[in-house]
């Protein structure tokens, strides 16, 4: 995946400045837990001027120990499915948005190489996760998670992990927003 492959066309803007003008305009906020992509969405957010109007924090969450220390994810989820796994990137998403008190969290956590993958979960197996906070007793929280396989070297599947991060969220804004859900 290139970075073109998160534009809708090369005159687009990059997708972080996207991002940037979709929470401002929606008057939102975002926060990261970062495992495999250790702080680089944080990282690209910032790299767009003005983006303390909507950026919080960015949690790297590394091992285990951080995830359930940092961002209330369950030891079970660890022991049963492992970091890299549905259930993980959700709660690292929820946790991050609700510890951050933001509108939005997203999460990563995946197998970036060159080693540590499987014939389950390849190197460049990666989870996304997008949790939204609604307003308090109106049911409208809710989380998403995605699986993508990336190749490439380490650092390609990073960014490749981030920049996709970074679509998906959008995504999300965008869809939330056209839908008329506040």
């Amino acid at each position: 995946m290139s970075e073109s492959d998160t534009r809708e066309s090369e005159s687009d803007p990059p997708i972080e400045e996207r991002v940037g003008d979709a929470l401002r305009t929606a008057d939102r906020t975002v926060a990261t837990a970062e495992s495999c992509t250790g702080g680089l969405i944080g990282s690209v957010l910032t790299d767009v001027p003005g983006s303390s109007d909507y950026f919080d924090r960015s949690v790297v969450t590394y091992s285990y120990d951080a995830k359930l220390e940092e961002l209330a994810v369950p030891r079970e989820y660890l022991d049963e499915e492992g970091a890299v796994s549905e259930p993980v990137a959700r709660a690292m998403a929820q946790g991050v948005r609700d510890t951050a008190g933001t509108d939005w969290g997203v999460s990563t956590t995946g197998i970036a190489g060159p080693d540590g993958g499987s014939d389950e979960k390849p190197v460049g197996t990666v989870y996304i996760g997008i949790a939204y906070a609604g307003a308090w007793g109106t049911g409208e929280s809710d989380a998403a998670v995605d699986r993508y396989e990336f190749d490439g070297t380490r650092t390609e599947i990073k960014a490749q992990i981030a920049r996709q991060a970074l679509a998906d969220l959008l995504a999300a804004i965008d869809g939330r927003e056209r839908s008329g859900y506040r």
